[in-house]
């Protein structure tokens, strides 16, 4: 059945209220979620109990392990002889520490000269002592390790020599050249986001990425709608295509149309300009009113109904099928539940920086505990979802340096905005998560590992990732925070297949849209056959060939090798057989507020 899409914003709701007969015990648990909603809140939905059991398991062992104390002790004195033969005159020409490789804040000239050279170099060492004091505590949890570790490294970001005014040398050179008229401009930036963050208001969209016309522009129909998706076909530019087309499940905790950004980095308009015919998922937005739906819902409606919807609008006996991100995990699902049914529509299976074994998924399972999906329940029952920047929070606090603190002290204390591009317009565009499919995936995926562990359940009977036997072309991006390659590569493991598997440089975003042409960009590339010997990541590491470019001309190839020989490219939609063109791309739910 169609469903408009909502012409209003969506309010958060009060709590669901008490049937009539319900007891004190009832009512006591659900004052008790009450209060944790509201703590939520104020913390971005980090537990403060998850956090003390944390220091607790840390502070407790480490007070027992007099020779890590000591360890630690000779480390101090260490660092601090090293920061006085490099301060005193004649001493040490070479830095005492290097930033890490990702750590741009120090990179400026200024840094390198009196007194500059110094406070950073202290910042620096410090920051690596925590580390050392953080970790490698005998008996301590590895999950208490890392929230520790975690934690002192976000307490130590906030006190960096960058974020302030008379440490930081670009800063000071800033307020030369324009005469202090940049804190001028930062604090009209900072009132403009203060005041932004008050009223509940949106941030503008910048000019020149208006969606359907500068992103999300590549031509095409809503071919199919239902109250969860949007179906869009893409228009051929080809005399032909193949017969078999792409069906792309992107992640819903974001716009689909981070593959199809602007005509120059679409990874939608490069397929279909290759000779493949392309459908693409739109997600709903959801609101409070979609509270009940959960990952039976996303499976059945989204990626079922979409394979079925592309197969018949083709004809096609077999699909492409590649999945983004939590869209990855999605496809991965249906492709088990198919291969235990015996349904074979599925030609090949692409995972772009998609996870299906959880148990080392990076920085992200630091939220994932009892006491931290408890208290996330809380906050997302009490408003009916988890709204885009309660969301978004947990991901900026994953690199705060860069998405945080260095881009207060850029448009705060040196007065400049960025420069808006068409991938941080699209950053801005986030989406919402309904309660009961956020929960069941923080719980059946991240604290339970269901889907690597076979007890993952599709229509109440489980399904095992090694009964998947179709190729497989697996991208992993080197930086990434919220899908690790390393925890991508695990599809070696898992399933029973010919894995190629693609490491690309860049991010989680980023690494993806990857377009030919882009400079700087290199990939590696190997294929795994179904029952060659296994090689772990840094094994893989070293034999897989490294290729300049764009890993995107690699999966194009990969894709026809495994296709039949082009023909006319099929009509967009199929009236006859119940799916006409509804209207044109990018459709009502990429706009939907």
């Amino acid at each position: 059945m169609n469903r408009e899409v909502r012409p209003g914003p969506v309010r958060r709701t009060r709590p669901l209220p008490l049937p009539a007969t319900a007891s004190l015990d009832e009512a006591g648990r659900v004052f008790d979620r009450a209060l944790n909603a509201l703590a939520a809140r104020m913390t971005l939905g980090l537990s403060p109990a998850a956090l003390r059991a944390a220091w607790a398991d840390w502070a407790s062992h480490l007070a027992a392990a007099p020779g890590k104390q000591a360890e630690l002790a000779r480390k101090a004195l260490s660092k601090t002889t090293r920061l006085r033969d490099y301060a005193l005159p004649g001493g040490a020409s070479d830095r005492c520490i290097a930033p890490l490789p990702q750590d741009r804040r120090f990179d400026a000239e200024g840094w390198s000269k009196p007194p500059f050279d110094l406070i950073h170099q202290a910042f620096l060492l410090q920051q690596q002592w925590w580390w050392n004091a953080t970790t490698g505590v005998r008996g301590v949890t590895r999950q208490h390790e890392q929230v520790v570790a975690f934690a002192a490294r976000q307490m130590l970001d906030v006190f960096s020599p960058a974020n302030f005014v008379p440490t930081n040398p670009e800063v000071l050179e800033r307020a030369r050249e324009t005469g202090g008229m940049n804190f001028v401009q930062g604090a009209r930036n900072w009132l403009e986001d203060a005041g932004r963050a008050l009223t509940g208001q949106a941030v503008p969209r910048p000019e020149g990425f208006e969606v359907g016309r500068d992103v999300a522009a590549s031509p095409g129909k809503v071919v199919y709608r239902n109250r969860l998706i949007e179906l869009i076909q893409y228009a051929p530019t080809t005399e032909t295509a193949r017969p078999e087309p792409i069906l792309i499940t992107p992640a819903w905790i974001m716009k689909y149309y981070i593959l199809d950004l602007s005509p120059g980095n679409s990874l939608v308009r490069y397929l279909v300009g290759r000779g493949f015919t392309v459908f693409i998922i739109s997600w709903l937005n959801p609101g409070a009113e979609d509270r009940d739906l959960g990952m039976d819902d996303y499976l059945r409606e989204g990626q079922m109904a979409a394979l079925q919807a592309a197969t018949a609008i083709t004809g096609a006996e077999r699909v492409h099928a590649c999945g983004y991100c939590l869209g990855g995990t999605l496809l991965t699902i249906a492709a088990a539940a198919m291969a235990r049914d015996g349904d074979d529509r599925l030609a090949s299976l692409t995972l772009l920086a998609a996870q299906s074994d959880f148990t080392e998924a990076g920085e992200l399972t630091l939220f994932i505990d009892e006491s931290q999906v408890s208290f996330l329940e809380d906050m997302m029952w009490e408003q009916g979802y988890l709204d885009t920047w309660q969301m978004a929070g947990a991901f900026q606090l994953l690199r705060s340096n860069d998405l945080i603190w260095s881009r207060m002290t850029r448009e705060y204390l040196m007065g400049e905005r960025a420069r808006p591009s068409d991938l941080m317009a699209w950053n801005a565009d986030a989406t919402r998560l309904p309660y009961r499919m956020h929960s069941e995936y923080l719980r059946w995926l991240f604290l339970e590992d269901r889907l690597a562990e076979g007890h993952y359940k599709v229509d109440g009977a489980a399904v095992a990732l090694s009964d998947i036997r179709t190729p497989v072309f697996a991208v992993g991006t080197e930086t990434d925070h919220v899908a690790p390659w390393r925890s991508v590569y695990k599809a070696h493991l898992l399933f029973d297949a010919e894995v190629t598997f693609a490491l690309t440089n860049g991010g989680h975003n980023a690494g993806v849209v990857s377009e030919p042409g882009h400079p700087g960009r290199h990939y590696r590339l190997r294929t795994t056959a179904a029952h060659d010997p296994y090689h772990d990541p840094e094994a893989w590491l070293a034999a897989a060939p490294r290729h300049e470019g764009s890993w995107w001309t690699a999966w194009a190839e990969w894709l026809a090798r495994r296709s039949g020989e082009p023909v006319p490219p099929p009509g967009l939609g199929a009236p006859g057989w119940g799916y006409p063109a509804l209207e044109d791309a990018p459709g009502l739910y990429v706009v939907a507020p």
